[in-house]
């Protein structure tokens, strides 16, 4: 791996929490499509449409990790079966109300984020700056999402008070 100026010993774990975090990511993508389709009530219209936008952006995360993982010289994870085991993202029932759906995702973005900071950890190690970069990206997006959730399910009483 001359061409990437680092070898594939210090790869390794980087791939191997790489693997993880696309493990969650399907477990995560998965749960967004249920709740998409299963969403009803008052919210309808904006989750309905948010939830889209948000296993669109899931699914494409999954590609670029999974290429990642290659470019890193190693094979990533691509059975159903083994992200239920690798994944600490679990699946819930399809009949929950909005506000527990958002509050899984919110759940879920803590466990990504986690695993996120994890790559980042190992990447650093292996003087990977090509996975940092693209890991740091991503937590960004994933704390601005999480933010708007929070929003969402906030009450206007609860609003943060600036200092």
């Amino acid at each position: 791996m001359s061409y990437l100026n680092f070898n594939t010993e210090k790869a390794k774990l980087t791939s191997k929490e790489l693997n993880i975090l696309l493990a969650d990511y399907h477990m995560y993508y998965q749960k967004l499509r249920n709740y998409h389709w299963n969403i009803v009530g008052n919210n309808f219209f904006d989750l309905h449409i948010k939830f889209e936008e948000m296993y669109d952006d899931a699914i494409m995360k999954i590609d670029e990790i999974a290429e990642r993982i290659l470019t890193l010289r190693f094979q990533p994870t691509s059975n159903y079966s083994d992200y239920i085991k690798m994944s600490s993202i679990k699946e819930t029932k399809s009949d929950l109300a909005d506000k527990q759906m958002v509050d899984n995702l919110l759940d879920d973005h803590a466990i990504l984020l986690e695993q996120m900071s994890k790559v980042v950890d190992a990447a650093g190690k292996a003087e990977d700056e090509g996975t940092i970069d693209l890991i740091g990206a991503y937590i960004r997006q994933l704390e601005t999402t999480s933010w708007m959730l929070d929003a969402w399910r906030m009450k206007s009483s609860d609003k943060h008070k600036a200092i």
